[in-house]
């Protein structure tokens, strides 16, 4: 090893500024091996299987669990066989778990609520998945998926596992795959899911029939107070949650749940032998968390104990096939050369102004009716 001095050392400078400079590999045996190991290196990601897809779900394998739901939530054709034979293959494992939706306005404080809750859990020896909706972009149709970034201290927990994922535009506050997504996560163990929809409204309720017991957040001062006499979302909830019950605001989170409370009796119980109340609660200071989660568990036992919630997971599997094959007759219809080269063709006579919505609609139906009373046609 030789000693040198560079070019911008000072004059009259000691060994301090002195480079040392090592030999290269001089062994070309070694050299040799090492650039053989290199070339064996996988260049891609290992495809797997579906039974390997399902052995890494059940043995909690976050990153198997999280490449399933990617490909459960694809809408490539190539692995819509992949995503369903691993749905059956799991289906022995899942439905364990107790299913909460949590929905509320923007800004009620839904994340940082079930990071609360979510520490919660944890500590007390559950097993949760956080199933996170964000709005999709109509224009780009892109998503930010920053939920998990603001549950920072939930995402760092081993015995959690936060999913963010993009709505599609799906309407009702949850994606398509939302259900499918619970499924691989109870058969990862995870024994309570949390379901947060993006911001609702009053029609998008579609998290109700996934979960079994529906908590609808809201705040004081955003109008809130308006939302309970109309009917919607508050009329299927199963509990009322005033976040931000505290500091100066705590009196005005109190009164707003006492009118939460004046408005529901008015309204008929959301679940058959459970009476919807309010209640307040803290996310920042954590005030209530525990208060909440009690209620939940009281309910879940005592809609298991009546059967109402078995008899509800009945009906939510039947409507959700329904779901299912709507959607695909309308994919199957829609893609259909004939149906597509009418739609052409009505777009155009829309755009120049040459037929109303309602007779364009006709057009449309007549052109499937004459392509279903074909004995080839393909969506016959």
């Amino acid at each position: 090893m030789d000693n040198y001095k560079p070019e911008w050392t000072p004059a009259g400078a000691g060994e301090e500024f002195a480079c040392s400079v090592m030999p290269g590999i001089e062994d070309a045996q070694v050299a040799a091996a090492r650039a053989e190991a290199v070339a064996k290196r996988p260049t891609g990601r290992h495809i797997l299987t579906a039974d390997e897809y399902v052995e890494g779900i059940l043995r909690c394998d976050r990153t198997t669990l999280s490449r399933a739901i990617t490909i459960i939530e694809s809408s490539a054709p190539k692995h819509f066989e992949l995503g369903q034979e691993i749905i059956q293959k799991i289906l022995p494992y899942a439905g364990k778990a107790v299913r909460v939706g949590i929905t509320g306005v923007p800004g009620a404080g839904k994340s940082t609520l079930i990071e609360a809750l979510g520490n919660q859990l944890c500590d007390d020896g559950h097993k949760i998945a956080v199933l996170a909706v964000d709005p999709s972009s109509s224009v780009s149709n892109g998503s930010v998926l920053g939920d998990k970034t603001r549950m920072e201290t939930l995402s760092r927990r081993p015995e959690a596992f936060i999913r963010p994922s993009p709505s599609g535009g799906t309407l009702g506050g949850v994606t398509r795959k939302s259900r499918e997504t619970m499924m691989l996560c109870e058969a990862a163990g995870f024994d309570t899911i949390l379901v947060e929809t993006v911001g609702v409204g009053q029609n998008e309720i579609t998290v109700r029939s996934m979960v079994d017991f529906f908590l609808v957040v809201v705040i004081t001062g955003a109008g809130d107070d308006l939302q309970g006499i109309k009917k919607g979302i508050i009329e299927i909830a199963d509990a009322i949650l005033v976040n931000k019950a505290d500091g100066d605001n705590i009196m005005r989170a109190k009164a707003t749940r006492a009118e939460y409370e004046q408005i529901l009796h008015y309204l008929r119980p959301a679940t058959a032998g459970w009476t919807t109340k309010a209640y307040t609660c803290s996310a920042r200071t954590g005030d209530g968390i525990r208060e909440i989660w009690e209620v939940v568990e009281k309910y879940v036992n005592q809609m298991r104990g009546s059967g109402v919630l078995e008899e509800r997971r009945e009906k939510q599997t039947l409507s959700w096939v329904k779901q299912i094959t709507e959607e695909a007759i309308r994919n199957r219809i829609l893609s259909n050369p004939r149906v597509q080269q009418q739609l052409d063709v009505t777009e155009k006579q829309l755009a120049a102004g040459n037929i109303s919505a309602t007779k364009a609609a006709q057009g449309l139906i007549l052109a499937i009716e004459e392509e279903l009373r074909k004995p080839d046609s393909a969506i016959g």
